[in-house]
């Protein structure tokens, strides 16, 4: 398998210890404060345990008398001798604890709570500056919707995991750490029925990862499904509206939710096992320390076991134990927000791990002032490897300001050779020639700032009609964006509007029509000034008299660039300098408007075709077309 066969979901399959690499790789800069704050958590929890510990000592040498006041690492000279004054003293220690806990607590939350903020907003940044610079043979395999869902559900889940799971972590081994020792040190032997729940919940935790983790990959996949699923429903709304297919959409939105609610489920089932199991067993070693340790206050030493146990000690005990049972509890929900970041992060890794096919080589050069010769040398495309080519043997010369049209049936491989100019792909076989220079050979940058290109899918960013025409050339002032509408023939329809040209467009353009807004992206391309200009179907959503007018327009800018044009309609393309008419991806003919004419092959049937001329095309173009559409 190459790098070109692979998927996104190969590499995110490749991926090992998702979580490390992702703390590795992203928020360097801002990893101290991740530092800081586990620091922080470190001593926040182990002042929240000295409490009982005081109050232990308080009840034996306060109020029972059994013991003397002391304290570990508190200087004798600082415990007052009168009772009362030590019961006053317990008092202040026992509160100054608390509001230490509570300032450690908020300083604690606010350096990971920055930290963790900052990695996600790293990561997404970094997730879709590495989108960007894919090739258009991934987006062409991948759904908007999973990619949408890696950018948003699975970055999302890392500001949990960082934030909460993995300070809660620290936090609970913290606590087992310093319960451990104040336990040991008040009874060795208590402390050892106390903690035999630890290798238990250990061994059931266990246990449950490993059948919880495939779990998880399969609910981050039930997410991408669903909102690929949602976003092209709702982005095709009209037409599910116009076709009155509610109900199957509504059937297929039923299937991709069931398959989430079913891989959901199966974590559900899961989970409910885990976290009264966890429970049960935390809740028994309470139980078994307050009965152990009252037997042996009330009665005496229990079997297997020898010494004294004081009534402040076991007060403690039995705090700790509420202490110790607690964070132990919340190893369920960590290990869960542990196996979703870990499902996540293999999503994220797996994308930033795709090879980017198409860059700039190390000796990249740019495109100074082109002249605009462009050469096609024998080249050769398809989009899968080892399949069938979807162009071949593209061999022509456009020279600079000449105007080269291709034409030919659906699918003949029109848009696909002009992308090879683009470097939205590159050519299997033979080179594309900027020039002289292999378009290989410059950098992106340069050459696509060379090209002006219009699609007949012309996309609008939700805005102002002005921001969308100065979209790529974002410093041209309000003179500039006029003369290009100008141009495209849109001022006149942008100054009929209330706004004009502060006019929002909705989300993809959706509030202007269809040859208003191939209209306003003409201008756009105009704006920009390119030394290339490419129009793929680019009025085909306008009106004959508006293309003829555009047409004029565009006459005099055209007039000394290289230009590219595509249309099925043919009085487009009539006064090009060449027309090259492909057939199953390859030139068949080439020539001016009146020399194909003249050669009688299929430039002058399609022309035939549009000038009405039915019958008299000959039977085998009738037959192929026949055949090509499936009739």
């Amino acid at each position: 398998m190459t790098d070109r066969t692979r998927d996104f979901e190969w590499y995110r399959d490749q991926v090992e210890r998702p979580l490390l690499r992702i703390f590795t790789t992203f928020g360097s800069d801002k990893r101290r404060w991740f530092g800081v704050g586990l620091a922080i958590s470190l001593v926040e929890r182990l002042v929240s345990l000295l409490p009982p510990f005081i109050l232990g000592v308080a009840i034996d040498a306060v109020f029972n008398q059994t013991t003397a006041y002391e304290l570990p690492l508190v200087p004798a000279s600082w415990i007052p001798a009168a009772r009362a004054d030590q019961l006053w003293f317990s008092f202040a220690l026992i509160l100054g604890c608390f509001a230490a806990t509570a300032v450690f607590r908020t300083a604690r939350m606010l350096a990971v709570d920055y930290y963790s903020h900052s990695l996600m907003h790293d990561i997404r940044t970094s997730t879709y500056d590495k989108l960007q610079r894919l090739d258009a043979r991934f987006f062409d395999d991948q759904q908007k919707g999973e990619l949408m869902s890696v950018l948003n559900n699975d970055v999302s889940n890392f500001e949990t995991f960082f934030d909460d799971a993995l300070s809660q972590a620290v936090r609970i081994v913290t606590v087992l750490f310093g319960i451990t020792i104040i336990l040991v040190y008040l009874n060795w032997q208590l402390a050892v029925v106390t903690l035999v729940a630890v290798p238990l919940l250990t061994a059931f935790t266990v246990w449950f990862m490993r059948r919880v983790e495939p779990v998880y990959d399969a609910i981050r996949a039930s997410v991408g499904g669903m909102n690929t699923r949602l976003e092209n429903n709702i982005g095709g709304i009209h037409l599910i509206k116009t076709m009155t297919t509610e109900e199957y959409e509504s059937e297929r939105v039923h299937d991709v939710s069931y398959r989430y609610f079913s891989t959901n489920w199966d974590r559900i089932k899961l989970s409910t096992l885990y976290h009264p199991g966890s429970s049960l067993i935390t809740d028994a070693s309470f139980s078994v320390t307050f009965i152990v340790g009252g037997y042996w206050v009330v009665i005496g030493p229990p079997p297997f076991l020898s010494g004294t146990l004081s009534v402040g000690a076991l007060v403690t005990f039995l705090f700790m134990s509420q202490r110790f049972t607690g964070p132990l509890k919340r190893v369920a929900s960590i290990i869960e927000q542990y196996e979703n970041a870990r499902a996540s992060g293999k999503r994220v890794i797996g994308l930033l791990d795709m090879p980017v096919a198409i860059a700039d080589d190390t000796d990249a050069v740019d495109l100074q002032n082109p002249d605009g010769r462009v050469e096609y040398d024998d080249v050769s495309f398809a989009y899968e490897e080892a399949g069938d080519p979807v162009v071949e043997d593209i061999d022509f010369t456009a020279e600079p300001g000449e105007t080269v049209a291709l034409v030919g049936p659906t699918g003949a491989g029109k848009s696909t050779v002009l992308k090879l100019l683009t470097r939205m792909y590159d050519p299997d076989e033979g080179a594309v020639r900027v020039d002289g220079h292999d378009v290989r050979d410059v950098s992106l940058g340069s050459l696509r700032d060379a090209i002006g290109y219009v699609s007949q899918e012309n996309y609008l960013f939700g805005g102002t009609i002005a921001e969308n025409i100065r979209y790529g050339t974002f410093d041209a002032d309000h003179e500039a964006v006029v003369e290009a509408a100008k141009v495209a023939q849109a001022h006149e329809f942008i100054q009929d509007l209330e706004a004009g040209y502060d006019t929002q467009v909705g989300e993809e353009g959706v509030k202007l029509s269809g040859g208003q807004r191939q209209r306003v992206a003409i201008a756009r391309v105009v704006l920009a000034d390119p030394s290339i200009l490419i129009f793929d179907e680019a009025t085909s959503d306008v009106d004959t008299e508006t293309e003829m007018l555009i047409q004029r327009g565009l006459d005099d800018i055209t007039a000394d660039r290289t230009t590219f044009l595509i249309a099925h309609r043919l009085s487009t393309v009539k006064n090009a300098d060449t027309i090259l008419v492909l057939e199953d991806g390859e030139i068949v003919e080439r020539g001016t408007h009146e020399e194909l004419l003249g050669r009688d092959g299929l430039y002058a049937n399609l022309w035939r075709v549009q000038a009405g001329e039915i019958d008299e095309l000959p039977e085998s173009f009738v037959e192929r077309v026949a055949r090509d559409h499936g009739d």
